[in-house]
């Protein structure tokens, strides 16, 4: 039996999920990667509620390779985060190998002062 490619993703994602989990002082910056877009919450999941939203779809995000679209991304998030008081977080890949978007995204929002 051969799984597809979201199978896998899928079983992996629920693999890390066992691990990671949010607080409200340290939330779980979970990124989400389409083959347009790239999105990144900050989510308590002890409460069950998303602290905050970032995306490539939002007016601050210019244009750009996809790389450097979910860097901005990422910076955009962590600004947010430390402007809410969040410093910390804990960083769920969602299933995605951690290269490229991925990476580009969590490389930004430690640039920008998050730490995880």
């Amino acid at each position: 039996m051969s799984l597809t490619k979201s199978d896998r993703r899928q079983r992996i994602k629920f693999r890390i999920r066992k691990t990671i989990s949010g607080y409200a002082t340290k939330p779980r910056l979970s990124v989400f990667r389409s083959n347009k877009e790239i999105y990144a919450q900050l989510i308590d999941d002890v409460n069950g509620v998303t602290l905050l939203a970032a995306s490539s779809r939002e007016k601050e995000i210019g244009k750009g390779t996809n790389v450097e679209i979910a860097n901005a991304v990422g910076k955009l998030v962590a600004e947010k985060a430390l402007k809410a008081g969040i410093d910390a977080v804990t960083f769920d890949r969602g299933g995605y190998l951690y290269h490229g978007r991925i990476k580009s995204l969590a490389e930004g929002a430690r640039a920008a002062g998050l730490k995880f």
